[in-house]
């Protein structure tokens, strides 16, 4: 099958050029004056692709591959056939990032669909909205009263922004995205089909049934977040939802009422959190994490993939399980379980 871009068609950079952008050091022998117009796994590319290698049990990968250049570390130069240009470095997969965003920067955020500039026809604004100039508004897109979009924004198509809501500079709202009851800083990426603000799940049970509590709060989403696709985030209760700096939300994540997420957080797929639970800086959960309410997670503590979180986790430490425990506490059960079966089974036979 004809490979299909549905990205624009790099002009390319030299490898004297990927080695000044990388810090990168050329193997003796390379060719600085070659021209790398494309990206490629080790064994798929070509003559004008930048690949790298990163891992020992690719290495074998080396014999066959066509690769125009290879960012690679050290310890793997002299598996490297002669003929390859080489560039050494200590982070061979960071500078292949460094030098594939340079290639495809337009992959890096939700861009209009319908390549237009400034406002589509079929977009429908209200006369109290405040745009400023250099805002790019797709067909279909319906922008509130008194709602606020910062110059370099681009909403996609048949996104809803809510009445006063404010988004700012240089933000990404990508298609069939609904934002409600929320103020979102710059440099914001939300892909598409994400719910921000609507209220959250919130009842007083009584005799005659379930009472829904009011959800008066916000959603506040500072500079440099970027939300998965089809995430949902409630906003708060009587406070603020709020999520900190830097963080990075995956796809179909659950935030509740209430929660307050720190800088820097990163947060796998399918992850729900509880109203009022609190996050703080540089923490990450693993995909499918669950966290109960009203529980503090601290600062640089990791929770691994599927566990059910409880109760409060320390700041730096690593938890996993059901309930979720102390990772090494976690990894004795596990021992003195299997000891327990293998002990059993043999007592059966």
């Amino acid at each position: 099958m004809t490979k299909h871009q549905f990205f624009k068609r790099p002009v390319g950079m030299t490898i004297g050029e990927i080695a000044r952008i990388t810090g990168a050091v050329p193997r003796e022998g390379t060719r600085l004056d070659h021209l790398v117009t494309d990206i490629a796994p080790l064994d798929q590319a070509g003559p004008c692709d930048l690949t790298f290698l990163d891992n020992a049990k690719h290495a074998s990968m080396f014999a066959g591959t066509r690769a125009g250049a290879c960012l690679t570390a050290a310890e793997f130069e002299s598996k490297a056939p002669g003929n390859l240009n080489l560039l050494r470095t200590p982070q061979p997969f960071g500078a292949f990032v460094a030098v594939a965003s340079a290639l495809y920067p337009e992959s890096l955020r939700p861009s209009s669909l319908f390549e237009t500039k400034g406002i589509a026809p079929g977009a429908h604004i209200h006369a109290l909205a405040k745009i400023e100039n250099g805002v790019t508004i797709d067909p279909g897109a319906v922008i509130g009263s008194g709602a606020g979009i910062g110059t370099g924004t681009v909403i996609g198509a048949n996104a809803v922004i809510g009445p006063n809501v404010q988004i700012g500079r240089n933000c990404s709202i990508g298609p069939g995205c609904s934002i409600i009851y929320a103020f979102i800083g710059d440099n914001v990426i939300i892909h598409p089909g994400c719910r921000i603000g609507q209220d959250g799940f919130r009842y007083q049970p009584g005799p005659k049934g379930h009472t829904k509590v009011p959800q008066i709060g916000r959603v506040i989403i500072q500079d440099n977040v970027e939300i998965g696709a089809s995430t949902a985030i409630d906003r708060g209760g009587i406070g603020d939802t709020v999520i900190g700096e830097g963080t990075k939300i995956d796809n179909m994540v659950q935030i509740a009422h209430n929660v307050t997420i720190g800088r820097h957080c990163i947060i796998a797929g399918q992850v729900g959190i509880a109203g009022s639970t609190v996050l703080g800086d540089h923490v990450m959960l693993g995909g499918r994490v669950g966290l109960v309410d009203h529980i503090t997670i601290g600062d640089g503590a990791m929770v691994g993939a599927l566990s059910g979180v409880m109760s409060n986790v320390p700041a730096r430490e690593k938890w996993f399980g059901y309930p979720a425990g102390p990772i090494r506490e976690y990894m004795r059960q596990v021992v003195v379980l299997r000891k327990l079966a293998a002990r059993t089974k043999k007592d059966e036979t």
